[in-house]
């Protein structure tokens, strides 16, 4: 019998757990596609608590909404939104950060944290790895496609996803 999930904005007091599902998932998802030496330098739970740190206490990011996945008192994934960097952009929110960890995917943790970061009715956009067919696959069940647009972010190639706005809004 699998807990219930439970979804909700994420606390400074997280801070440490969300560091532990960033880097796992990190791990998890960019094998291969990252440097070793990136995914297991010691210093990168440090570096990411700052980072969660920082998301959650700094007036700069105080926009951004910043939602953890819970089944029984484990934290088994992360998510933020915020609005787009891009001046240009035609889209009301970036998506920066949504990990579950695989043993959880399939779960509904991926569809709850993407709710809880962005309205269902707001146009969207965010960068997934790319190749990365699970991600990818996800992000178009949920209404967003592959605009054209490609990038190299920390040595990965990335694909910007959009998603318009719902109902003629």
């Amino acid at each position: 019998m699998s807990s219930a999930l439970t979804v909700r904005p994420a606390r400074v007091e997280d801070v440490k757990r969300m560091a532990r599902v960033n880097v796992r998932c990190w791990q998890e998802t960019y094998r291969g596609l990252m440097p070793d030496a990136v995914l297991d330098d010691p210093g990168f739970p440090a570096a990411r608590e700052r980072f969660w740190t920082a998301a959650l206490t700094d007036e700069r990011y105080r926009e951004n909404r910043v939602a953890v996945a819970e089944r029984a008192g484990e934290l088994i994934g992360i998510a933020m939104s915020g609005p787009p960097l891009d001046a240009a952009a035609t889209w009301a929110r970036q998506l920066y950060v949504l990990y579950v960890r695989a043993a959880d995917h399939g779960t509904g943790a991926g569809p709850a944290l993407l709710q809880a970061v962005v309205d269902p009715e707001e146009s969207a956009a965010l960068w997934v790895a790319d190749p990365n067919p699970r991600a990818q696959a996800f992000y178009r069940k949920h209404g967003f496609i592959a605009d054209g647009t490609a990038q190299i972010e920390g040595g990965v190639r990335e694909i910007r996803m959009v998603r318009g706005m719902r109902h003629g809004r």
